[in-house]
């Protein structure tokens, strides 16, 4: 277990708190370990962040719905992504 990792509950709790730089650790974290169900949950509380994840991750695999569901979060640059995807094909 790395200390960010052992930190992770110490985070989490900041994050409850509304402290935006902890969460933006946690979709880090999440991120590095693919953890896509904690991403969604950051991304549901409004992170941006993870949504820069799950958008990078949606568009790699060209998953045109979930860049939809992405943006539908809240995450706009996820909808801009889906633009392009869609103009270009």
């Amino acid at each position: 277990m790395t200390n960010s990792e052992a930190d992770r509950p110490a985070l989490r709790a900041l994050a409850d708190e509304g402290n935006e730089r902890a969460q933006d650790r946690l979709a880090e974290l999440a991120d590095a370990r693919g953890d896509l169900d904690e991403l969604n949950e950051l991304l549901d509380e409004g992170n941006d962040r993870a949504g820069e994840f799950l958008t990078r991750r949606a568009a790699a695999n060209r998953d045109l719905r979930e860049l939809q569901r992405i943006a539908d979060a809240g995450y706009d640059e996820a909808a801009d992504v889906l633009d392009r995807l869609l103009s270009s094909d």
